[in-house]
């Protein structure tokens, strides 16, 4: 019987082989929803999507501010008028294309303790939602503030649920966490420009 000495080269090279793939297989086990899952198979994450970018490229000017979402890398960008400030923000985007409404809109209205309605389309899917949350419930998916927007049922809001954050996890909206919209709810004014990429 012959015994298989293993180099310290070999051992070392191959634990760190092994680290490495680690974190990999950690982020496919439980605890990932299905549509999760099914991404993560195909597109990569967006860590490295999620930088600075200019609004020239969006906007003809600042008129107002503007609020930049891209659906893509899961991040909100927002600029002032005089361009003192800007803004980035992960978000939460809706779970499928067909939830999504990309192109050019604008806050229309700045609600406090917003109350939430499901739409005809989530009742529809979701029977056992209720009709109608009051805003400042704990239950209300729009968190302590929304900003909604010209087209109908889509609003930029907060969230309590912060796991969705990052995720394709939406009905449509783009949900941010609470610190963020209560700071965003105070930037943006109604009028402010809003673009879907």
């Amino acid at each position: 019987m012959t015994q298989t000495r293993i180099g310290r080269r070999a051992f070392v090279a191959g634990t760190a082989a092994a680290m490495i793939a680690a974190p990999a297989v950690a982020q496919t086990g439980a605890g990932t929803t299905e549509m999760e899952g099914a991404i993560s198979q195909t597109v990569r994450r967006n860590i490295s999507a999620f930088r600075e970018l200019d609004w020239r490229p969006y906007f003809a000017s600042l008129r107002n501010g503007v609020i930049l979402c891209d659906i893509r890398s899961r991040a909100l960008h927002f600029w002032s008028e005089d361009e003192s400030i800007y803004r980035l923000y992960p978000t939460s985007v809706p779970l499928t294309d067909d939830l999504t409404r990309l192109g050019v809109t604008e806050v229309v209205e700045k609600v406090v303790a917003p109350p939430w309605r499901p739409t005809p389309s989530m009742r529809e899917r979701n029977p056992e939602w209720p009709e109608f949350v009051a805003g400042g419930d704990p239950n209300n998916p729009l968190g302590p503030y929304a900003l909604y927007l010209s087209w109908q049922y889509y609003r930029i809001h907060g969230t309590h649920d912060t796991r969705k954050i990052g995720r394709r996890s939406s009905n449509g909206c783009i949900g941010l966490f609470n610190e963020h919209i209560t700071e965003l709810f105070g930037l943006a004014k109604v009028g402010t420009q809003v673009m879907l990429i």
